[in-house]
């Protein structure tokens, strides 16, 4: 798929908002447990760009020094996981902070030894609406779209 006109994304609240051009590199999913304690999930799902095709359109992650070679950068307002920062010239992108992370599609996993094995069971189970107290959810979290 070509991105040529860029993607862009951000963090849940808004206050942090990226835009990559060009097209980005492999997109993973890491079993590990550093990304898993980094995104409260199972995995990360992490695609490489060149830093030089990234630019911060909105507000500024914080990080966190996750390992002796690894920074991590998310939202300090909401917490969103932004970043796995491993190299000068190349960062890592969470997958599911762009507005249409359908469009980086995961090519491999890593550290699989970590995947839980109740993973192996997913496509098994009962699928129901998402529901809130009393019904329907009203979202307040920022639009998947530049504003």
């Amino acid at each position: 798929m070509s991105h040529s006109a860029g993607l862009s994304g951000g963090c849940q609240c808004g206050a942090v908002r990226f835009r990559v051009e060009g097209e980005p590199g492999r997109a993973s999913i890491c079993h590990c447990r550093m990304c898993q304690k980094a995104f409260a999930g199972p995995f990360g799902a992490l695609v490489t760009v060149e830093v030089a095709h990234l630019t911060w359109t909105r507000g500024a992650r914080s990080t966190f020094q996750s390992s002796d070679a690894i920074t991590r950068g998310f939202c300090a307002a909401c917490g969103t996981p932004l970043t796995f920062e491993w190299s000068e010239d190349r960062i890592d992108l969470a997958v599911f902070a762009f507005d249409d992370p359908s469009a980086v599609e995961p090519v491999v996993q890593l550290a699989v030894e970590r995947r839980p094995a109740w993973m192996d069971h997913l496509a098994d189970m009962p699928v129901r609406p998402p529901m809130g107290p009393g019904g329907a959810v009203v979202s307040r979290q920022h639009p998947d779209r530049d504003t």
